[in-house]
């Protein structure tokens, strides 16, 4: 990695003192555990403003450097993660001197197995000693080690916890064995204290704010692909499941400037991405990108994945002229058209619209509980509320399978098609739900993803809305050609869905109750159509997209 500018004196300065001063405090607390005595004792609590009081100069002085009109964002993320590591080294600090407060209340020494200390709290002097050099260095090896003294440090824990508990039935000072118990807490939270301070240092090298365990994935996922330490980050996304994407540069083993994605998260999740990528480059070359690695680490999972060039088809829609609008959408319309043809199979298909609504509802009402009233009594007469609209639905959609089946997408939101200019091409990405299935899923999704952009201004809201209509326009066209007479009507639910759910995301009030507004109106308007009459009903999609 590059160097970055020289740090103002203050920080350097102040640093320095403050890890010279809690090695001193270090120090005397291992002779403490070595050999407990009061005099010791009372000379690391004397010693507590002065770590507080260097740490507090080096956080200012990194405050007052954040606020400068020129800091570039790589050095607005040093000052943050050297901040960061000012903050724990004070904790350690005070960690420490607890943990002497809680040893000093018991009055039988024996009991705290005091010795046992040394070696984790020898370990903690030692890691910090490294900190300097990391932090000059950028070395992320380093770092690395510094984060895990954790993992050492825990199993003391485990080990003494074990320990202390057995002696707890075995005699009967339980009190004293419990101080000993909180000594261990503070020494154990150390650990903690360290590897925040790795993961501010491997945060600076690569350009991103990054957890310790999500970096050591990373370096897993790059095995074989990276050909040494020099990779950056730049945060993508964070997706509603938890997971987290990143946009990765780096050199591959030959020297050549590689990008490609990081995405890590649940285990589950991110193996269904992979069996996503993985079906599309099976039943539809070239759509979807292309795995580069895969690594699994007990319940967490991580994708190195293709870089697509391009924009998303949302930054095109809000920020693109109309000419590359009116291009990305005829190539989109091109390409699913394609997709529903090539992978059309007689299989019916049941999208279950109503049945996932009802599972999302509790989350709507959760986020917007004045909106989604029970059922009411207005002048005599009942009206039912949204819930019961849903269940009634439910039935009508259990008789009512498309005819056929199609490869989807399953989350097709603006946001998750890229399209390339240069090449023309349409690109697919997050493809964890991708399943033969109702291509009407697809429709009403993208359909929404479009409405619930929070943009008012109203040039955009009628842009938006043709772009919505555009894609219901080209499916009702397919439909017709494949003889699909209940299209319109399982639209209607997949929208109600999609308009309902949707709001689970949506903080802005008054945009959500358009929302759901909507959504109860398309299924007022389904549910009055007679049974069997299903084909004939038209839905006025135009006047729904059009605020």
């Amino acid at each position: 990695m590059p160097r970055s500018a020289a740090l103002p004196d203050p920080i350097t300065e102040n640093m320095s003192l403050l890890l010279a001063e809690l090695d001193g405090q270090l120090s005397r607390l291992i002779t403490y555990f070595g050999a407990p005595q009061g005099a010791v004792a009372a000379q690391l609590m004397q010693r507590a403003g002065y770590s507080s009081n260097l740490a507090g100069r080096v956080r200012k002085a990194c405050l007052a450097a954040m606020l400068r009109k020129k800091t570039d964002e790589a050095r607005r993320l040093r000052l943050q993660g050297i901040e960061t590591v000012a903050r724990n080294l004070d904790l350690l600090s005070r960690l420490g001197r607890r943990a002497v407060d809680q040893a000093e209340h018991a009055q039988r020494v024996k009991l705290l197995r005091a010795g046992t200390f040394v070696p984790p709290l020898t370990l903690v002097r030692k890691t910090v000693a490294r900190i300097q050099d990391a932090l000059d260095g950028q070395d992320s090896r380093l770092a690395v080690k510094i984060g895990q003294a954790r993992g050492e440090i825990a199993q003391f824990h485990d080990q003494l916890f074990r320990t202390y508990t057995r002696d707890m039935a075995e005699t009967k000072h339980s009190e004293d064995l419990a101080y000993a118990l909180l000594a261990l807490n503070e020494v154990t939270r150390m650990g903690e204290a360290l590897e925040a301070i790795s993961e501010a240092i491997l945060s600076i090298n690569i350009g991103q704010t990054v957890q310790f365990e999500r970096y050591f994935t990373l370096r897993s996922v790059l095995a074989g692909v990276s050909r040494d330490e020099d990779i950056s980050l730049k945060p993508l996304a964070e997706t509603r499941s938890g997971s987290a994407i990143s946009g990765v540069e780096m050199r591959d083993r030959k020297g050549r400037s590689v990008a490609a994605v990081f995405k890590d998260g649940d285990k589950r999740k991110v193996k269904e991405e992979r069996v996503g990528v993985k079906s599309w480059n099976s039943v539809y070359p070239g759509l979807a990108p292309e795995i580069l690695s895969y690594e699994k680490n007990g319940q967490s999972a991580a994708l190195l994945i293709e870089h697509l060039e391009g924009e998303t088809f949302e930054d095109i829609v809000l920020g693109g002229s109309d000419a590359a609008l009116e291009r990305a959408q005829k190539a989109l319309h091109r390409t699913v058209r394609d997709i529903w043809r090539t992978t059309l199979t007689a299989e019916p298909a049941r999208m279950g619209a109503m049945d996932q609504l009802a599972k999302r509802m509790k989350d709507v009402t959760r986020l917007h509980p004045r909106l989604v009233p029970g059922s009411q009594s207005i002048n005599g007469a009942m009206v039912p509320g949204l819930a019961t609209l849903i269940e009634r639905a439910q039935t009508r959609e259990a008789g009512l399978p498309a005819p056929f089946s199609v490869y989807i997408h399953g989350d097709f939101n603006l946001d998750n098609v890229i399209f390339d200019p240069v090449a023309g091409k349409i690109r697919f990405i997050d493809l964890h739900r991708s399943r033969y299935m109702d291509y009407v899923q697809d429709v009403s999704v993208f359909m929404v993803s479009n409405y619930r952009l929070q943009v008012l201004d109203a040039a955009t809201r009628a842009r938006i809305a043709g772009v919505a209509t555009a894609m219901h326009e080209m499916a009702a066209k397919f439909a017709r050609r494949q003889k699909d007479s209940t299209y319109s009507y399982r639209l209607a639910l997949g929208l109600a869905r999609s308009f309902a759910s949707s709001t689970r995301f949506v903080v802005d009030e008054d945009h959500a109750r358009r929302m759901l507004l909507r959504a109860r109106y398309i299924l007022e308007t389904a549910l009055a159509v007679p049974e069997g009459r299903e084909a004939r009903f038209k839905l006025p999609v135009k006047d729904l997209f059009h605020d």
